[in-house]
């Protein structure tokens, strides 16, 4: 065992002989050592604790203690119960992908074990089945968001699919040379990378609101950039980087006083509280579900229904006709104008599966639960030494989202991921989160985030902070 570890201390120290050995301030940790490429910890180390006392270990619920809604709905997602690397998992890449329940995974499998057949277009019993489960699949989304009708309900594949659509059917009819599209530096790639697509055939800027000193959107900023030549605001709801919510209903107000549109990515917010799209005035809003314990392969849009009857197809093909001639054609009303060929159908079935289970929880509460979770992460996490943790401090006027991104001094966070999934199990997310500009405008290249779900428990979190702790200690007892 002592051979062994020499074997590896030698390699950490040829690898940072390589690297620079500047001290690094945390708030900025540009340069940071990556090892874990050249180190991989053999399995009779896992518990490592370095200079620590203490080690992680698998979450515990005692009999005294109060059951949670983690506790209560655990039993409900099959692949919680399971050992990854020879621990319990601890899933907390929920602002990546949600776990499924088994509602949900039976009502995909019940589709295609079933009523499996293509929808609208056929008589015949399991095609009248389908299409009727298919369309209430619809209406229970519209009325999940509150739409004022379920032919404001676009299915797409996902939400990136859902910005494009936008962007090219309503956006290269409406954005004219000199145009201009506001957003924030702290957009998803998905909400940036369309509209500069677009920006370039139709000539119109596109404009970006930083951050203030607190590290959250500057809505102030973003609110005077708002012009004549404002036609489209495109903001998330909540951060998923910075745990930060905007003030949607202000900003729509701010920005249809000008005639300018507003697209909201409500990824991050959908899943974790009550969103009601009339209240928030948005004129468009998207959502994946593979985020809020649906399918993968299915998103949706909402759009005013004015909108949507003026906008061109984004497809063309089956399904979005209305007649098809040698030399033009008509097409059908929306939602089907934007639904060409056939959709996924089991996936959309899985969704409405999955806001039945949602909404039978009960958004407010789960909301209320997450807000619990997501102060105990934060003044958990404040607690490890040499951490920099992203966006606003938490305090009694501002609340964070349920998800902490983070760095910690001189350890690159694609080491510290790796060495909590192969040591202890946990599963959290490393990179830049489809955030490239945020993190610059941070001066960062990459970081480290844990987020949850209302499946999570505290000792979740306990097992986390701990394991955490025992990674940076493992990796500091080498430089």
């Amino acid at each position: 065992m002592l051979k062994v570890l020499k074997m590896m201390t030698m390699m950490v120290m040829e690898t940072a002989a390589l690297k620079p050995t500047s001290f690094v301030n945390c708030q900025n940790p540009n340069h940071i050592y990556r090892i874990s490429n050249s180190i991989r910890l053999p399995p009779r180390f896992r518990g490592f604790s370095g200079h620590s006392t203490s080690s992680a270990s698998a979450p515990i619920v005692t009999e005294n203690e109060s059951i949670s809604l983690g506790h209560l709905t655990r039993p409900d997602f099959p692949i919680l119960h399971q050992e990854v690397n020879g621990s319990k998992l601890v899933y907390l890449d929920n602002a990546a992908t949600s776990q499924k329940p088994s509602v949900v995974l039976k009502a995909l499998q019940n589709y295609y074990e079933a009523y499996n057949a293509n929808v609208h277009r056929g008589i015949h019993y399991l095609s009248a089945k389908a299409t009727d489960e298919y369309e209430l699949a619809r209406k229970k989304v519209a009325a999940f968001i509150s739409a004022e009708d379920s032919s404001e309900i676009i299915f797409t594949r996902n939400a990136t699919e859902a910005i494009n659509l936008v962007a090219y059917s309503w956006g290269r009819l409406n954005l004219h040379p000199g145009d201009e599209i506001v957003l924030t530096v702290a957009e998803h790639h998905s909400a940036i990378v369309p509209w500069q697509l677009v920006a370039e055939k139709t000539g119109a800027v596109l404009r970006f609101a930083s951050l203030t000193e607190e590290e959250v959107p500057d809505t102030g900023k973003l609110l005077e950039m708002l012009s004549g030549k404002t036609k489209l605001v495109v903001v998330h709801h909540v951060s998923n980087v910075l745990a930060s919510t905007l003030p949607i209903e202000d900003i729509v107000h701010s920005a249809h006083v000008v005639g300018a549109k507003v697209l909201v990515d409500a990824c991050q917010s959908v899943p974790h509280r009550v969103v009601d799209v009339q209240s928030l005035g948005a004129d468009f809003l998207v959502a994946s579900s593979h985020k809020m314990c649906g399918p993968t392969g299915v998103g949706f849009l909402y759009g005013k229904h004015e909108l949507l009857a003026d906008m061109p197809p984004f497809l063309g093909g089956g399904e979005m006709i209305s007649d098809v001639y040698l030399d033009h054609s008509t097409y059908a009303e929306p939602p089907a104008r934007f639904e060409a060929g056939t959709p996924a159908i089991g996936e959309a079935i899985g969704l409405g599966a999955a806001i039945d289970y949602l909404s039978s929880i009960g958004m407010q509460k789960i909301h209320d639960y997450e807000m619990e979770l997501a102060d105990y992460l934060y003044e958990s996490l404040c607690s490890v030494p040499k951490i920099r943790i992203y966006g606003p401090v938490r305090s009694q006027m501002v609340q964070r989202a349920a998800l902490c991104s983070f760095n910690v001094e001189n350890i690159h966070p694609t080491d510290i991921a790796t060495f909590l999934d192969q040591q202890y199990g946990v599963a959290i997310r490393s990179g830049h989160h489809c955030a490239q500009p945020l993190h610059r405008h941070l001066g960062i290249n990459a970081s480290a985030r844990a987020s949850l779900y209302f499946y999570n428990t505290k000792e979740d979190v306990e097992y986390f902070i701990q394991a955490l702790k025992d990674t940076i200690n493992f990796f500091s007892s080498f430089m």
